[in-house]
Formats: C-alpha cells, sequence, structure tokens
C-alpha cells in the first residue's frame, strides 16, 4: 500500500563541526557539539516550508540534506549522465509542467500503434508500463487472503486477527470524526448566526471587539450573539477569519470520513475485488498478457506516484513548482500500486521491466504487513542486484520498530533471516523539518537492522495532477528524496556500483546520539543513532564529496 501520513513538527537545539576532507568540508554532528550553533527560534517561512528537504543544517538549523549548497559548492555547471530512475508507484501525471521535460521516453517504441516495436514484451510502452489497467480501489493483502482462501490455516488466522482489529479501528474512527464534524457544524451555524446579528445591529461586518462590548441590549438573542462574538474573537482578529478556519475543520473532517469509508468499503472489504477489471490472474505468475502502455492516473486523487515523481526529479529552476533533487534524470513511470495494497506479481513484474529497460534506480515508495507471494518480489530484487540496479525503499508509516517479528513489512531484503540476500536495496524512515528531540516523524517506522538511513519526509512539498502542488508527509516522501540523491552519484560518478552508491549514502550522511521521540510517544524515546543500521541522516553534499573520492580511486586501479 501507498505509503502516506500526518505529521508532526518540533523545535531543538542543533550543532555541528565541519571536519576537512581533501579540499572541501565534510559536515558531522559529534555529540560533544551538538549545541556549537545557535537555535532556530523563528517558524519556517513560506518558501523554507516548501524546500526544507533542501536546506543545510550548519547553516539553516533545518535538517535537509544539504541539496542547494551541494549545487553551489560541487556540482556547480558539471555535466553528468542521464540516469533512469523507475518510480513504481501509482499512476503519474505525465503532462504536468513540472515532469513533462524529465519522462523517460523508451527510443524503441512508437506511440499508440498497438505493435511491441523494439520486442521488450509491453506494446505501447512509451513512457513505462501500467500493470493495473483501469483498476484503482483495492483490498490490504490480508483482506484478499481470506476471500481466496490463501495460504494454510495458520496465515489466514494472522490475517483474519488484522483485518478484525483494523476494522474496529476504522469504524471507532470514523464514527470519532462523525462526531467532531457534527459538532463543529453546530459551532459554525451559532457563529454564522450570530456574526449575522451583530453585521445587522452595528450597519457593518468589519467590528473589533470593542464594538460588540460596547453593545447595550435587552434582546435575549442579540446578547446571546454578543457572547458568542466576543468569544470567537479570543481566537481570531476578524470573525470571516474564524468562519474560514472553522470551514477547513470541517473540510479535513470530510476529507477523513471519505478516508475511513474508502478504508471500510474497499481496503478491508472481504467481499470487494478491484481485480476482476484487470483480466488476469494475480496469483498465476505466467499469466503476464494484462496491463497496457499508458502509466497515467486515472483517478483525481491519484496523486502519490506524480509527487514521489516531483520530489526526485520535478525540472530545476525553471521559474514554477519545486526543485526535484536530481537533474540529468528520466523518470520511468510504472503504475503497478492501486488505492490499496499491491500484488506482488505488479511488484517483481514492474521492477524487472524497470531493471530490462535501462533504470539504474527503482523508488519503491510502498509496502504491506502480508505478501503471500514474496518470493517472486525476492527473486526480483536479486535480478536487479544483478544488473546493478539500486532499489530505495520506504520504510513503512505505522511507528514500529521493524526489527520485531510482530511487525513484518514486505518487501525487504532480508526474509526475516537474519543476514542480507541481495546488497542493493536501501530502506528509509523520515525525519520532520525541525531538528531536535522531535526530528524524527511520528509515523516513521525505525529498525537499528532492518532500516538503513532516514531523510526529510514530513511535510514535503511537490507535484501532484494537473499541474498543481501539495504538501503530503509520509516515508514514500523520504524515500525518492533519497533516490534523488542517489540519481546524483550515479550521474557524476557513473562508475559507482549499486552496492557502493548505498554504502556512500549511509556513510556519508549526518548523525547524533540525541535522544529523540518514536512514534510520537516520548516514553519511547531512544537515540537516534540506534534507529537505523547507519544511524544517519541522508546529505547529499557529504554523499558527493565521498563519492567523488571513491570514484577517483577506483579510476586508478590497475
Amino acid at each position: 500500500m501507498i505509503l502516506r501520513m500526518r505529521v508532526i513538527t518540533g523545535l531543538v537545539s542543533a550543532g555541528l563541526l565541519l571536519v576537512g576532507c581533501g579540499s572541501t568540508n565534510i559536515v558531522s554532528t559529534p555529540i560533544e557539539n551538538i549545541d556549537a550553533i545557535s537555535l532556530k527560534v523563528s517558524p519556517l517561512t513560506e518558501a523554507q516550508k516548501k524546500n526544507w528537504g533542501h536546506a543545510d543544517l550548519l547553516t539553516d538549523t533545518i535538517p535537509g540534506m544539504s541539496v542547494d549548497k551541494a549545487y553551489e559548492e560541487i556540482i556547480g555547471k558539471k555535466k553528468g549522465d542521464i540516469v533512469i530512475v523507475a518510480v513504481l508507484d501509482a499512476g503519474m501525471d505525465l503532462e504536468h509542467e513540472d515532469l513533462d521535460d524529465v519522462i523517460w521516453t523508451n527510443p524503441g517504441e512508437k506511440s499508440g500503434n498497438g505493435i511491441d516495436d523494439d520486442n521488450n514484451g509491453y506494446i505501447d510502452d512509451v513512457h513505462g508500463y501500467n500493470f493495473l489497467g483501469e483498476s484503482y480501489n483495492e483490498q490490504h493483502e490480508f483482506a484478499r487472503i481470506l476471500r481466496l482462501k490463501l495460504g494454510d490455516e495458520a496465515l489466514r488466522a494472522r490475517a483474519q486477527k488484522k483485518l478484525d482489529k483494523e476494522v474496529k479501528e476504522a469504524k471507532e474512527t470514523k464514527q470519532i470524526i462523525l462526531n467532531n464534524k457534527q459538532q463543529t457544524k453546530q459551532i459554525l451555524d451559532i457563529v454564522k448566526e450570530s456574526h449575522l446579528a451583530i453585521t445587522k445591529h452595528l450597519g457593518k461586518e468589519a467590528y473589533t471587539k470593542e464594538e460588540v462590548a460596547a453593545i447595550s441590549t435587552t434582546d435575549p438573542n442579540l446578547q446571546r450573539s454578543i457572547n458568542v462574538i466576543q468569544q470567537m474573537l479570543n481566537y481570531g482578529d476578524s470573525i470571516p477569519e474564524i468562519i474560514e478556519l472553522i470551514e477547513a475543520d470541517m473540510a479535513h473532517f470530510e476529507e477523513g470520513l471519505a478516508i475511513y469509508s474508502e478504508k471500510l468499503d474497499y481496503h478491508l472489504n472481504v467481499g470487494f475485488n478491484g481485480r476482476k477489471e484487470v483480466g488476469d490472474d494475480p496469483y498465476d505468475f505466467s499469466d503476464t498478457k494484462y496491463g497496457d502502455g499508458n502509466p497515467m492516473y486515472r483517478n483525481k486523487d491519484e496523486s502519490h506516484g506524480t509527487h514521489v515523481a516531483g520530489i526526485i526529479a520535478a525540472e530545476r529552476n525553471n521559474g514554477i513548482g519545486v526543485n526535484g533533487v536530481a537533474n540529468n534524470v528520466a523518470i520511468m513511470s510504472i503504475r503497478a500500486v492501486p488505492n490499496g495494497d499491491e500484488y506482488d506479481k505488479d511488484v517483481a513484474r514492474g521492477i524487472r521491466y524497470a531493471v530490462d529497460n535501462g533504470a539504474r534506480i527503482i523508488n519503491c515508495s510502498f509496502g504491506k504487513s502480508f505478501s503471500p507471494n514474496s518470493e517472486w518480489v525476492y527473486d526480483a530484487i536479486k535480478y536487479a542486484a544483478g544488473n546493478d540496479v539500486l532499489i530505495v525503499h520506504a520504510a513503512g508509516n505505522e511507528g514500529d520498530d521493524l526489527d520485531s517479528f510482530q511487525n513484518p513489512n514486505f518487501p525487504n531484503d532480508h526474509k526475516y533471516s537474519g543476514s542480507e540476500y541481495a546488497d542493493n536495496v536501501i530502506t528509509v524512515g523520515a525525519i520532520d523539518e525541525s531538528y531536535g528531540s522531535e526530528m524524527v516523524s511520528s509515523f516513521s517506522n525505525y529498525g537499528a537492522n532492518n532500516v538503513d538511513v532516514f531523510a526529510p519526509g514530513g511535510n514535503i512539498y511537490s507535484s501532484i495532477p494537473a499541474s498543481k502542488y501539495k504538501f503530503q508527509g509520509g516515508t514514500s516522501m523520504a524515500a525518492p528524496a533519497v533516490s534523488g540523491v542517489a540519481a546524483l552519484i550515479r550521474s557524476y560518478y557513473p562508475n559507482l556500483s549499486a552496492p557502493e552508491v548505498k554504502n556512500i549514502l549511509m556513510d556519508s550522511g549526518l548523525s547524533t546520539k540525541m535522544q529523540v521521540v518514536v512514534a510520537g510517544d516520548p516514553s519511547r524515546a531512544k537515540p537516534f543513532d540506534q534507529l537505523s543500521r547507519s544511524g544517519k541522516m541522508v546529505n547529499a553534499y557529504n554523499a558527493l564529496i565521498m563519492a567523488k573520492n571513491i570514484s577517483e580511486n577506483k579510476n586508478k586501479l590497475p
């Protein structure tokens, strides 16, 4: 399932030290210097909010990846190679104003002729491939297991337990949202009615709290309106402004109701079958004649793939929208993740399609807790490893410790065996924009063994369909940030292998031993450097310096 969640923010102290590395400095964060710089006490500006993931911790006191600094001090006007990055995700807006010039085009395929021109097994795959056909809504995998009676009795029992728990939580949450919406609607109606009464009495719509207090009346209805307006003006400068805020809350409640209705109607509905529109057997890997060559989004809410693509490679410095992390990128769109859990077959075939058609990085911002055909995906990951392709995977949004067998997360690179079966997968957790104890996003999964690094993922501004832009948060946003840095490395230092790029991303990051809140729960605080294998946040500036050194040393070898 696509990984998305809300975020929290905090503001705590930060500190840095510059350590020499050749002719350029690498930033590091030794614990004894953690308080060496001033606190950022002012809130982020609108521009900073939209670009915080590219900021530099030393100069901006914002825990971004030093992307802007890397372009200014390292990349400059250097020419790099074009790197194909596959986005295995929801459908993408291939015509978005900030993406249209960075979309991959299959050089061997002619558009719309119904012929497999390049003989790669896929017809009309000009910009990628769509493994979902016209389908959009889907079940969670555990609901499919119960509908189709997959696996053994133990698997189905675990699936039933998971279903019962999530249905109960979804119904309870939906009811809470509905109650809050109804109460807020009552408040909104009272405020509007009271505002109308005061406006009529004073003969104007704009008035002050003092003017309301000065009204003398024996009319109980007007007196009630006075009391309501006086109370409301404690929360804002004007009643129209307050009404606007209340209406925004109403919109959030509507959105929440839609989300939980969707979960109950589709994701958790054992009787629902979204795959019937596709026409294949998703549990038969040999059934390959499905999907089509159009990986565009199918639904107005299908924004995830477009948002991810923008984080990686939105056209830089074109005066509109946002700047992607990487230049020199061609985005390959692979539509394989529905509104619900992805199928193992689609993921495995999507990875293989990306590898066979030249992708050097595959971004996988999705995950699920059940994977009945996980071996198909494991084999595809090994196939990617054998072809020197890096896979960047989102850690997930449950706030769980992925080292626990109680919190399975698929796909992964270890099969819960204690060792990795491939060295080309990097799993990414998410951080927020405020450096300090609340830096780790409340939703982010973690794990000293099964999460590799952290990167900006909370409240990220990027592209969505119809040439629009939006803030979204999740480890889904952290993974493409890392894919972007990986693309920079592979563009400017193409002699580096996928495992080398992975190790550079992990080894060159910033770290701290400070205690951080985990899963939004202060009682679960842990040292940041114990939440992942590297204990670090990805840093583009450092990564490019390290990549340069390793690349040059490789070139010197006989």
